[in-house]
């Protein structure tokens, strides 16, 4: 699926922008990267609802050499079961998981994630898949995402109710909730089920 024009140009010339403030010299230039960083924004603003000034808080406010963000999401398994949490920002459904924490390896990660979001401690048993966010089915974001998926074993804890989930419960592959196409799509839902029950499947990655 290819991300729409204006979006891709807009994180394009914000990229642009944040790597020229982080390593321009020139004061000039600096007055241009600024000019570039602004006209990112204006884009946003003209093609979503969003207010211009949250946008820069949370898109065009970031310094340093402009890279991807990272989502690491938990792939559990329960009698060929997929456990998924429900998200109070949206009540629909996702792979527990979320934003990679500096100072924290993908594996630490989703430990943390999966315990904060259903209850359950769990031990990572293998990488599933890499896929860029882009070429796939999401909602448009402001945002370049690398989706990492890891399988897990559940070693203890209980199903729990977290600070950003309301439910959690583990669903057939062929009665599968109303998703969080934001989080997960049903596509990469799909795969995560043909992938975390080959005991020796290869990892997917874009």
């Amino acid at each position: 699926m290819e991300e729409v024009k204006w979006l891709t140009w807009a994180k394009q010339i914000q990229a642009i922008s944040q790597n020229g403030l982080a390593y321009g010299k020139d004061i000039y230039d600096i007055e241009r990267y600024e000019q570039l960083r602004s006209l990112s924004v204006e884009i946003l603003n003209t093609y979503t609802k969003v207010d211009s000034n949250q946008i820069t808080d949370l898109f065009a406010s970031e310094t340093g050499y402009a890279t991807p963000k990272v989502d690491v999401r938990g792939v559990i398994f329960q009698d060929n079961k997929i456990l998924l949490v429900k998200e109070k920002a949206d009540g629909a459904w996702a792979l527990p998981g979320g934003w990679a924490d500096i100072g924290l390896s993908p594996r630490e990660i989703v430990v943390k994630e999966v315990k904060e979001e259903s209850g359950f401690d769990v031990v990572p048993r293998r990488l599933l898949a890499v896929l860029d966010k882009n070429k796939h089915h999401h909602a448009p974001s402001p945002y370049h995402v690398y989706k990492i998926f890891i399988c897990c074993d559940i070693i203890g804890g209980s199903a729990m109710e977290g600070m950003e989930t309301s439910e959690v419960n583990f669903f057939d592959r062929s009665n599968l909730p109303q998703l969080s196409e934001e989080r997960n799509t049903y596509g990469q839902v799909q795969l995560m089920f043909e992938k975390g029950l080959q005991a020796n499947s290869e990892v997917i990655f874009d």
